[in-house]
């Protein structure tokens, strides 16, 4: 890891697990900006930042379907909280299907977070998961807590049809779901994700596709869709570009 750049993810209670998949921090600490790039990873990420040249503000960022190379500001400190799609409706209660591959600002004292909180990691953990424990629903539809969790599970793999007979929902009512809820459809998310699952193969070294790739051609064509560099270039992750990979690096 660079040393000016340091980063902690942890996983969240089981009671909110369904809805949040990791609470992180992040800190540029050079007078430098730092290069990044943000691949798609099927997560919907809620940032609390602040920099010399930024006032603190919170930002939703939607679902990526490509890789975008982005900078962060010298000195920048962030707080992130990584939902599953469930917490969209759910949670947050609202729909990103315009945000697809762009962010937009939240209201500065969006769940009464303040600057001064993101000096400390661990209180930031502690009152984002009281608010939401706080608008946790009182029932969630079964269907959709049994279609997330066989998604997840299968790493994406798991066909349309078959997820469809699995939780009783029909295939067109799904679809309809993630386009309105999500801004794609099912089988681009099962995509993404497949994808997700084969970085912590290439984040040890293994460039060979491990999951159900047509061929070797087809995952190198998958990966650089959604990287934007072939696997073993990946691998590398020079200047910890990739800091998804290089989180998966350090487990």
């Amino acid at each position: 890891m660079d040393n000016d750049f340091t980063y902690n993810f942890i996983e969240p209670d089981k009671e909110i697990a369904d809805f949040v998949e990791n609470l992180g921090t992040f800190q540029n600490l050079s007078d430098e900006a730092k290069e990044v790039v943000i691949i798609p990873d099927g997560r919907i990420d809620l940032f609390f930042s602040q920099s010399p040249s930024e006032p603190f503000h919170i930002t939703l960022l939607g679902l990526e379907t490509y890789p975008e190379q982005r900078y962060i500001a010298p000195h920048t400190t962030a707080f992130i909280i990584s939902f599953k799609p469930l917490a969209v409706e759910y949670i947050l209660n609202t729909s990103i299907a315009d945000l697809l591959n762009i962010g937009k600002e939240l209201s500065p004292d969006f769940w009464d977070f303040k600057a001064e909180d993101l000096k400390d990691f661990n209180h930031c953990c502690t009152k984002a998961i009281h608010k939401i424990k706080k608008l946790l629903p009182q029932k969630t539809d079964e269907r959709k807590l049994r279609l997330f969790e066989l998604i997840y599970a299968s790493k994406g793999e798991m066909s349309v049809q078959e997820l469809s007979e699995k939780t009783g929902w029909s295939s067109r009512q799904i679809n309809r779901y993630f386009t309105k809820q999500l801004g794609l459809s099912l089988k681009a998310y099962s995509t993404i994700l497949r994808f997700r699952a084969s970085l912590e193969h290439i984040a040890q070294g293994r460039l060979f596709p491990e999951l159900n790739y047509t061929d070797q051609n087809h995952f190198i064509k998958e990966v650089k869709k959604f990287s934007g560099v072939a696997p073993k270039e990946l691998s590398k992750n020079k200047n910890d570009r990739f800091v998804l990979l290089s989180v998966l690096k350090g487990k």
